[in-house]
């Protein structure tokens, strides 16, 4: 059984230790837990990296993230709509906007 130290990609923080299960809600929130189930959940964030050796997880968060892991399921299971897709493009261009 591997114990995950949990990092943050976007400042090199640690924001959970002893984690054992990954998994995503059906609101695509990102749930950390430990061996008695509890844990953290973090709204948008994606798993970057596992490494079992150095029982290390690096995650990115993101306001972006749930988002488009929405609209990336609905477009498998193909209920995606386009407003979704418009609500993501506006929102990039807003970022684009700021480069």
């Amino acid at each position: 059984m591997c114990e995950f130290k949990v990092m943050k990609l976007n400042d090199n923080t640690q924001i959970a230790e002893e984690i054992l299960v990954f998994s995503y809600n059906e609101k695509n929130e990102l749930l950390l837990k430990d061996i008695l189930g509890m844990g953290k959940k973090l709204d948008s964030a994606l798993i970057l990296d596992v490494n079992t050796i150095d029982q290390k997880c690096v995650i990115l968060e993101h306001p972006l993230i749930n988002e488009m892991l929405g609209l990336l399921k609905d477009i498998t299971s193909g209920s995606a709509k386009k407003n979704q897709v418009e609500n993501l493009i506006e929102k990039l261009e807003d970022i684009k906007n700021t480069l």
